[in-house]
């Protein structure tokens, strides 16, 4: 069986098992076909309370586009705002009669019978501080600290000092509580609840006219799960992927009658009016760094670990931050740490792990998104002005659709990971340190949430026509070949466990169409032609919307690309095939330097390489004979198209790489360290990376690179950080004056204005092994460690037309690197715990 099938397999089980809910009923008569007479039912089960019909009489929905009203979907979704009224001028009665309803409290907008546990009431957020002032683990973290500043004061015994530890003491506790009145979510006014609900429900329908839909099975699913949880004093913990500002998730928390969660949100959206909204809402305003403050980290910790005891729902991001790329980002475990800790040490029997999809016809901040990720100067951004801003606001981004994976036992999880781990002689769970186990864990931990969140997600149309328009050859496409291309992609999506957004009886032009009117600012349209040709305007704003698809074909564009490095060589076909083994030693190589971007199945190189090998073999993209793989004569008489597809879609990451591991050539010291016993040259890593970006851009204008997109911020920072993981670079802190003279102003004087208190800069090496040499005129020498590295990576590129030379790395392209080179902030020597670095030599079940 192969991984498509498994996943097929797998996700049909899980439809399967719905409960002792029918979909039908769990929704209620408001999402009936629009032929029935609504009835109104006011106490009722709260699953049933919450799907509702919010109006009395049937009436059809006001403000929806009725071209739409073919879109009847396939029975299994629901749009959950297909009877609002957004617009006061296109029907004031109906508005008005609507807002009373908010007004009032009717029906589920009452909010006063839901699943989870108990928000939402006076003194709510008085007793959560209380709890956290109590509690043992601050208490004992304020003694720690007392007689830590004590120890630093150097007193004698006696009274005075005594005197001094009572004071520290107080202070700390008045420390302790002012962080908690920062830190513990405001949801006590179930009123001021319902009013803010309105206004957000008003905004949502008008910016996403189109609604907000739900697969019925997978939220009856997702109900029996919560109930169960409820019944238990569980809590859920929501995971949602974080592609805008818009994540609704406490609003369908709301719409559909669950508990709402503390939304763990970064203390930059704790402003003036927002923050306290926000608050007010459920929103938990937390330091992106703790830094060196002991207390903050415990109080923290001790409020999270309090809202597991009790049983209330935790919503976080477990990207961390917004993707800008479209794609998932690398897991952030900080929250998910708190929430394992507190599991070990039987503050809480179980949390369930929620991931959740949310995908968009169109998302609001896609092209702040380029320019931010081009290195420009961001513009200053906050919710409140996405929110207020009356363009925005009347914008039609046509719908949301949010997907549920079925939530899993963290409890039961660990322990099977637990198990699975102590069997294996190579894991960390073998006998290592506990710190390592639970860092191996939380690893483990955050790519299962990013795996659910892919499992589960639908490709919108936009993804559908922004991936064909990305992975064709030439400059256009004609709307024939882009129809039947689209459906080309949609099947292989659905064969491969995917799945595609559900417009009902809409035809494949209809939703091709439909992608361009909200893509119509980054395709463009030549109509004085034999056939209308469609054309890309923003290749790189349309690649946000081609990575939401790239997850379902890693592992088939990876093998095409290693094939390509034998392809590109040109000559007859039967020596453009390649040894099996060759295959997987290039296959090795790529996915480990990668894995920082794609999530990997679970069963190994040797076992996913085989599945892709065979899904490729009967897609007819290649041919195996014997041990020997290479393309399918019917794939070269079709134009490569397919072969050609995978390919595309992978090229601009390796590009990324690619000009990553050039630009380090910049950091070969142009003098000889002044010691033989420091060899290790250390520079700001900011500076660093900016200069990268712009070598980057450089080489882009000059035909050195493909493509734009393979120039963003995003992928290169990720880029070098997996330099990091694997020892070719070195990080470090550092407070010294040359490291804060790197980040500081220039005065008016022109002379660098050092901070008061010294910053601890950020610093990267390069290590030892990898430093280039150079020629006594400074050039550097093609050799060494670096270049065969560099070597090695670019036989994956693209060829283009505009690089004359067949060089690694041209002559122009390193004076390049020598023009960026930064200024050494200082030298050291090289430590012992810095690591050793062999890149390709691991293990290959490290990799794919």
């Amino acid at each position: 069986m192969t991984a498509a099938d498994k996943r097929k397999q797998r996700h049909s089980a899980s439809l399967a098992t719905l409960g002792p809910d029918d979909p039908e009923a769990l929704l209620g008569v408001d999402f009936e076909p629009r032929t029935r007479p609504p009835t109104v039912v006011t106490t009722a089960e709260p699953g049933l309370v919450a799907l509702q019909p919010v109006l009395v009489q049937e009436e059809n929905a006001v403000g929806v586009v009725k071209e739409e009203k073919k879109r009847v979907g396939n029975g299994e979704q629901r749009n959950l705002v297909e009877n609002h009224q957004a617009h006061l001028r296109a029907d004031p009665i109906e508005f008005s009669k609507q807002l009373s309803l908010w007004a009032s409290g009717t029906g589920w907008r009452s909010y006063t019978d839901y699943i989870g546990g108990r928000v939402f009431y006076p003194g709510y957020s008085d007793d959560c501080m209380r709890g956290i002032l109590s509690s043992k683990q601050v208490n004992k973290r304020i003694q720690e600290v007392t007689e830590k500043r004590l120890a630093g004061l150097q007193l004698p015994e006696g009274p005075e000092k005594e005197k001094k530890r009572r004071q520290i003491q107080e202070e700390l506790k008045k420390e302790a509580r002012r962080l908690s009145e920062g830190l513990v979510a405001k949801m006590d006014n179930v009123r001021f609840l319902r009013g803010f609900g309105a206004l957000v429900n008003n905004i949502l329908v008008r910016m996403y006219h189109q609604g907000l839909e739900i697969s019925i099975p997978e939220y009856a699913r997702f109900k029996e799960v919560a109930q169960m949880a409820a019944s238990k004093k569980q809590s859920l913990l929501i995971l949602p992927c974080h592609k805008s500002h818009i994540v609704p998730i406490s609003w369908l928390f709301f719409r559909l009658g669950l508990s709402l969660p503390h939304i763990i949100a970064g203390e930059n959206l704790n402003m003036p009016v927002v923050g306290p909204t926000l608050a007010k809402c459920g929103a938990v305003f937390i330091r992106r760094s703790f830094g060196d403050d002991p207390l903050y980290s415990t109080v923290v910790k001790e409020y999270i670990e309090q809202l597991l005891e009790n049983g209330k729902n935790i919503e976080c991001f477990i990207e961390g931050t917004r993707s800008r790329t479209g794609k998932l980002l690398p897991p952030k475990l900080g929250i998910l740490k708190y929430v394992l800790e507190a599991l070990e040490n039987g503050r809480t029997e179980d949390v369930w792990v929620c991931p959740i999809s949310l995908q968009y016809d169109k998302v609001i901040e896609t092209e702040s998104y380029v320019n931010e990720l081009l290195g420009n100067p961001k513009e200053k951004e906050t919710l409140t002005g996405l929110l207020l801003n009356t363009r925005v606001v009347q914008l039609q981004l046509g719908r949301i659709d949010v997907r549920f994976q079925k939530p899993f036992s963290l409890r039961g999880w660990l322990d099977e990971q637990k198990k699975r781990r102590s069997t294996s002689t190579t894991s960390p769970l073998g006998g290592t340190g506990i710190k390592n186990d639970q860092s191996v864990l939380l690893r483990a931990l955050g790519y299962e949430v990013l795996a659910g969140i892919n499992d589960c997600a639908v490709i919108m149309p936009a993804g559908l026509v922004g991936t064909v328009m990305l992975t064709i050859r030439g400059r256009g496409v004609g709307k024939s070949e882009l129809v039947s291309r689209v459906v080309w992609l949609k099947k292989a999506i659905e064969a491969r466990g995917g799945r595609v957004a559900d417009f009902g009886d809409m035809s494949p032009e209809e939703v091709v169409e439909r992608a361009l009117e909200f893509l119509k600012y980054l395709i463009g349209e030549q109509t004085d032609l034999i056939e209308s040709t469609y054309y890309p305007i923003s290749r790189f704003e349309l690649s946000f919307w081609r990575n939401q698809t790239i997850h379902l074909f890693v592992e088939e564009a990876m093998l095409c690309a290693v094939l390509y490095t034998r392809v590109k060589a040109g000559g007859a076909a039967p020596s453009q095939r390649m040894e099996r083994a060759e295959v997987l030693r290039e296959l090795h190589f790529i996915s480990r330097l990668l894995s920082n971007e794609f999530v990997y199945p679970p069963d190994g190189l040797e076992a996913n390489s085989d599945k892709t090998i065979v899904a490729l073999e009967d897609d007819e993209v290649i041919l195996t004979e014997g041990e020997l793989i290479g393309l399918n004569p019917k794939e070269r008489a079709a134009g490569r198209n397919n072969f050609d597809f995978f390919c595309f879609l992978i090229w601009p990451f390796i590009e990324t790489y690619w000009l990553a591991a050039v630009s380090l050539f910049a950091l070969a010291p142009t003098s000889p360290p002044p010691s033989a016993d420091e060899p290790v040259a250390w520079y700001a890593e900011k500076a660093f990376q900016a200069s990268a970006q712009l070598l980057a851009k450089t080489l882009f204008a000059q035909g050195d690179v493909s493509y734009l997109e393979a120039v963003n911020q995003a992928t290169l920072l990720n880029a070098f950080q997996r330099m990091v993981d694997v020892g070719v670079l070195l990080t470090r802190r550092s407070t010294s004056n040359a490291a804060n003279a790197s980040i500081a102003k220039i005065g008016k004087d022109g002379k660098p204005k050092l901070p008061k208190k010294p910053a601890s800069v950020p610093l990267m090496a390069l290590h030892p092994d990898w430093v280039p040499r150079r020629q006594a005129d400074g050039t550097i020498v093609p050799e060494g460690r670096l270049w065969e590295f560099v070597d090695r990576l670019s036989k994956f590129r693209r060829e283009g037309k505009n690089r004359r030379d067949n060089k690694t790395v041209s002559v122009r392209v390193f004076a390049h690197c020598s023009t960026i080179a930064p200024q050494v902030i200082e030298y050291t020597a090289f430590q012992n715990d810095m690591p050793t670095s062999d890149f390709w030599a691991e293990k290959r079940q490290a990799a794919l």
